[in-house]
């Protein structure tokens, strides 16, 4: 039943992981004024969402004593790395940007090192989805062979 908790609480972290890629992202760059405006949301938005998935990947690694909880590991890693190491390095970088980082000249170095750190978050946030997918499906495979013997 434990792993079943850790599936539950992973589907509902990649539910809000995939709503705010396939909507909230694109929205907010579609309809805000300014890509300074709609990154700003992005800015608001991520934290909560790589805070609760490092929170869920470590509770998938405590609740789940099996070979399984690999994935929840990942998980938290994934999300904390995101957190802790790219998006300050980013924070740091738009110190340095008096407006947004698309409006700097194709050869400033500033844009090419965001684009990087852009990519890097954008990879790390993809590796815990795929991480909670794995966790969601381990879990629902191992209850169903408990209970169908």
């Amino acid at each position: 039943m434990r792993p079943l908790a850790a599936a539950l609480l992973a589907s509902a972290w990649l539910g809000a992981a995939v709503f705010f890629t396939a909507i909230v992202a694109p929205g907010a760059f579609a309809v805000l004024s300014s890509h300074l405006l709609a990154g700003g949301l992005i800015v608001r938005v991520l934290p909560p969402l790589f805070y609760a998935g490092l929170a869920i990947g470590l509770v998938a690694v405590i609740l789940d004593a099996s070979r399984r909880r690999w994935a929840g590991l990942i998980m938290a890693v994934a999300c904390a790395t995101a957190q802790f190491v790219v998006a300050r390095r980013i924070d740091r970088l738009r110190a340095t940007v008096a407006g947004p980082v698309d409006a700097l000249p194709s050869n400033d170095p500033r844009q090419a090192a965001f684009a990087q750190l852009h990519g890097l978050s954008v990879a790390l946030l993809l590796i815990a989805m795929i991480a909670a997918l794995v966790v969601v499906i381990l879990a629902w495979r191992s209850y169903g062979t408990q209970y169908s013997h």
